[in-house]
């Protein structure tokens, strides 16, 4: 089932935009709040994957408002805010 807030388990997911673009992976969940890298490296997406994430200085909080739906895989964003 979709939902439009984010989980702990949505660390390491794909961001995309309304057209299906990738634009970032989440690399920590905390108190509620996405934190996305989004420029990844492949070690940087395998350790987000792993839950061996963390939130970096270059990381940007992703808002719910923004946020269209979270999926089993992805998490869309709405077409503008």
């Amino acid at each position: 089932m979709d939902r439009n807030h984010v989980t702990d388990d949505d660390q390491g997911k794909a961001v995309v935009d309304s057209m299906g673009q990738t634009i970032g992976r989440v690399t920590e969940v905390r108190s509620g709040t996405a934190y996305v890298d989004a420029d990844p490296g492949l070690t940087d997406t395998i350790r987000s994957k792993l839950g061996w994430g963390g939130a970096g200085k270059d990381d940007y909080p992703l808002e719910e408002e923004r946020i269209h739906t979270v999926t089993d895989d992805e998490i869309r964003l709405k077409d503008e805010f």
